[in-house]
């Protein structure tokens, strides 16, 4: 366990992605199996300890610690694990650490009568980085600059493999991935996943930005406000099993159970998850809006007025593999034949295809762009027609041309510190538009949050406004004198029973700091309300 903490405080105070790199390939290297596999799971957020939650820890730190200073510091450090870490009274003399994989052990032991006991036995056998990295591990929140994806690529420079052949293995194996260290460490046979459900690696787009491409070359259809999802199905006979994997690999089949007995044959498909319209046909060619969606994703249970109020379906973008025939090196238009050739076989409830926006010229296609407004379309993709199916992003062959942003001017209402490297800083902010006049004693609701789209010297800058403005306090929550102004963007808005305000954007991001605009010249609840798409 040292030497896991040791990584863990390298990582967190390092920027560098090739630094983070370089620590992770050398721990996995020089750490014996199985501490390596459990250490890798942890990185990539693979590890589950139901018992240990941050409720947990504050219980614990409050029987052991002054509540006020408790309270006061987890304010100030912005982060639950390392105060507890540095709070938490060490024993004169400490037991002998544990290994990561007798931690892990103890953890998942753990329920939750158990764990007020068992888990300050774990703490006190550890300093205050070991604690940090116990609490990081046991809560799954690890926070420190590290992704799934770039502790697979650590994980393929450290032995030498191909990392989309590391991803296609990984959702096969469970955690600490004995299969995966012996190939890539040891030389060993590839893992078998041929009847598995697996994911395999999505074909990502880049933005198009300043790029005309020439419509000979590619194909242009609908990029549709959902989630990327793949559809697998694998196995033979009572065998065959389907699974839903979301853009990021994690398996949300629970949440999604409609569609996993649809699947007729074994394939690997690509496409958009949606959801049907409450009015018949619902809207945008069949699809509600991302606010409808939202009402199923998360969900651990899924009740039969959920189902029939918001039924899933996928419409489909490409065919990955078809009947234990592999199409990714195929081209695009090889394999949208395929796609659509396979369409007479799936059920209509449950799928369909992924127009193609038939335009003139690449000006023609700028205009039918500008003209979707409808609520379940991002915008537009750009595929080489020639184009094989490959793992991440590759230049010149697919583009994502999403929708101009919708703008709204927008007064800053509360703050609250941010995470991680912006615990010290007032980062999240909530803002609101004019319930009526302002000039008549109108009152200001919210409308959104954001955290994004402001450079360091503007947080520090807005931090600043915020400490020097609060006029209440809520919590962790500052209240600021409404004097603000935001330009905020925002991709949709949509009605929401949730909000006072009735109203919900889609990716508020900050677009602009108004420093010289007047808060009572920000935008009124109707302006935003009139953005609704009908």
């Amino acid at each position: 366990m040292e030497e896991f903490a040791a990584l863990i405080d390298a990582l967190v105070y390092t920027r560098s992605r090739n630094e983070k790199l370089r620590l992770i390939a050398e721990y996995l290297r020089a750490t014996p199996d199985p501490d390596r596999g459990w250490a890798l799971a942890a990185l990539s957020d693979g590890l589950d300890f139901p018992a240990v939650k941050s409720s947990t820890i504050r219980i614990l730190l409050k029987d052991r610690v002054d509540p006020v200073l408790w309270t006061l510091s987890r304010d100030f450090v912005g982060d639950t694990a390392e105060t507890a870490s540095l709070l938490w009274p060490t024993p004169d003399t400490p037991p002998a650490p544990p290994s990561v994989s007798e931690t892990v052990e103890l953890l998942s032991a753990m329920n939750r009568k158990t764990v007020l006991e068992e888990l300050p036995k774990l703490l006190d056998r550890l300093d205050s980085s070991g604690r940090y990295a116990l609490l990081k591990l046991a809560t799954g929140g690890m926070r420190i600059g590290v992704s799934s994806r770039l502790a697979k690529t650590a994980f393929a420079q450290a032995f030498d493999v191909r990392v989309d052949q590391v991803e296609e293995y990984w959702h096969g194996l469970a955690p600490p991935y004995a299969e995966l260290f012996a190939w890539a460490a040891e030389g060993a046979d590839p893992p078998d996943i041929d009847n598995l459900p697996t994911f395999r690696p999505f074909m990502l787009a880049h933005p198009l930005e300043e790029t005309v491409v020439d419509l000979k070359d590619y194909a242009a259809e609908w990029k549709w406000d959902g989630i990327r999802v793949q559809l697998v199905r694998a196995g033979q006979g009572q065998n065959a099993e389907t699974r839903l994997f979301s853009r990021s690999g994690d398996d949300i089949s629970a949440t999604f159970p409609e569609l996993l007995e649809v699947l007729p044959m074994n394939a690997v498909l690509d496409g958009e998850l949606l959801v049907r319209g409450s009015t018949q046909g619902g809207e945008a060619g069949g699809a509600a809006s991302f606010n409808a969606l939202q009402q199923r994703l998360g969900r651990k249970t899924v009740s039969k007025k959920m189902l029939a109020e918001y039924p899933a379906f996928v419409r489909l973008y490409d065919a990955l593999l078809l009947e234990g025939e592999d199409l990714r090196e195929l081209p695009w238009t090889e394999r949208r034949g395929r796609l659509e050739a396979l369409a007479p076989r799936l059920p209509a409830s449950h799928f369909d295809i992924s127009s193609i926006v038939e335009a003139a010229d690449f000006e023609h296609l700028a205009e039918i762009r500008e003209g979707s407004r409808e609520d379940a379309i991002e915008g537009l993709m750009l595929k080489r027609k020639d184009s094989p199916y490959i793992a991440g992003r590759r230049v010149g062959y697919w583009y994502k041309w999403k929708r101009d942003p919708l703008l709204v001017d927008c007064v800053l209402m509360y703050a609250q510190r941010g995470s991680g490297k912006r615990s010290s800083f007032f980062s999240d902010y909530t803002f609101g538009c004019w319930d009526g006049d302002p000039d008549k004693g109108a009152d200001l609701l919210p409308v959104g949050k954001a955290y994004s789209g402001f450079t360091d010297e503007e947080l520090k800058k807005i931090d600043r406004h915020v400490r020097q403005n609060t006029i209440n306090r809520f919590g962790p929550v500052r209240e600021t004198e409404k004097t603000l102004v935001f330009e905020v963007a925002f991709d949709s808005v949509h009605e929401s029973k949730r909000h006072k305000s009735g109203l919900a954007m889609r990716f508020p991001r900050i677009h602009r700091i108004r420093w010289d605009k007047p808060p009572h010249e920000a935008d009124r609840i109707e302006s935003l309300r009139a953005l609704i798409a009908d």
